[in-house]
């Protein structure tokens, strides 16, 4: 009976199998291990190369007229590289630059011509630490909580007496929700998002120059200086909302806006200027109502007197009186 013949008859050396295992595992080394980093960082920098290259030929390229004619630039008498170069760089400093930027150079529209009826004041507020707070639960995880006094605020002081504008930081896609729900009566006439802001310094900042409104007529409410200090002079700073309940600044606010609107005053700075000395504006404009009131009251209670005494005194003849 013959032996059966096994399916390979290549006689197979000692230590062939372990040689090849070696060299397979030494090959995983190179990939793995102390060089790993080294292959990451070649990978990396290849693929920059050809980035930067493509960009290079995109940006650098010579406009083309309607024909298919190159449009002449300040860079077009300069080498083929060199040309693209300038190209290439000049555009990454506009794009650059457009980031930093509003979007637009008019942030808001003309003001309503008659016979529609444009408010005189114009306010801007901020969002977030204005009128909600983020607020995380295990219940319902993140929410944004509603200052209470919102409703109040937004029926005294929206149109006619105040045109309102929020302009925020925040992305229009997160915010857009929010304000939604927030004023389903539509008080709030603009709304002004990220892409608004100026990027200054690491700040999204509210350049309140860019709204095509004349600034002696408008007020922004924020709790942040470094988003409002373009214009100092136009913000109302208040303290950041922390989501307290028994909290009524909106009332307030409302209170002492109304009273700025009803005084027809011509430059609002003028008032701004005189609260931003108070740590504390708004209970300073309380403070004041309180000593107006008295005042009043005061006047009132002297005409009253005064009333009082004159109907109280006799009436005398006189002494040159016909006989």
């Amino acid at each position: 009976m013959k032996e059966a013949v096994p399916a390979s008859t290549t006689p197979v050396k000692d230590g062939q199998s372990d040689q090849s295992s070696g060299d397979k595992k030494e090959k995983d080394s190179k990939w793995s291990g102390r060089n790993a980093w080294k292959y990451g960082l070649l990978l990396l920098g290849g693929w920059a190369t050809v980035t930067t290259g493509v960009l290079i030929n995109i940006w650098g390229a010579p406009a083309i007229d309607p024909e298919g004619n190159e449009i002449k630039d300040e860079f077009s008498d300069m080498s083929f590289l060199q040309a693209y170069l300038k190209r290439a760089l000049k555009e990454f400093h506009q794009y650059k630059q457009m980031l930093k930027d509003p979007s637009r150079d008019k942030l808001l529209p003309d003001p309503l011509q008659y016979p529609y009826m444009q408010p005189p004041y114009t306010l801007v507020m901020e969002m977030t630490g204005v009128l909600v707070h983020p607020d995380w639960t295990y219940g319902t995880g993140w929410r944004f909580k509603k200052r209470p006094g919102l409703d109040y605020f937004l029926q005294q002081v929206g149109p006619p007496l105040f045109e309102i504008v929020i302009y925020t930081s925040e992305q229009g896609y997160n915010a857009d929700p929010i304000l939604n729900n927030l004023d389903p009566n539509g008080y709030v006439m603009y709304r002004l998002y990220r892409d608004a802001t100026r990027y200054v310094e690491g700040h999204h900042v509210k350049d309140l120059s860019c709204l095509n409104r004349d600034l002696s007529k408008v007020i922004i409410i924020d709790w942040n200086k470094a988003s409002t200090k373009l214009q100092e002079e136009n913000r109302f700073l208040l303290k950041r909302w922390t989501g307290a309940d028994d909290d009524r600044t909106l009332i307030d606010l409302a209170n002492f806006l109304r009273t700025l609107s009803m005084s027809g005053i011509e430059d609002v700075r003028t008032v701004l200027q005189y609260y931003s000395e108070f740590e504390d504006p708004i209970g300073a404009f309380r403070e004041n109502q309180r000593l107006l009131q008295e005042e009043q009251e005061k006047q009132v209670r002297l005409l009253e007197e005064k009333e009082k005494k004159k109907k109280s005194t006799p009436w005398m003849p006189s002494l040159f009186s016909r006989r």
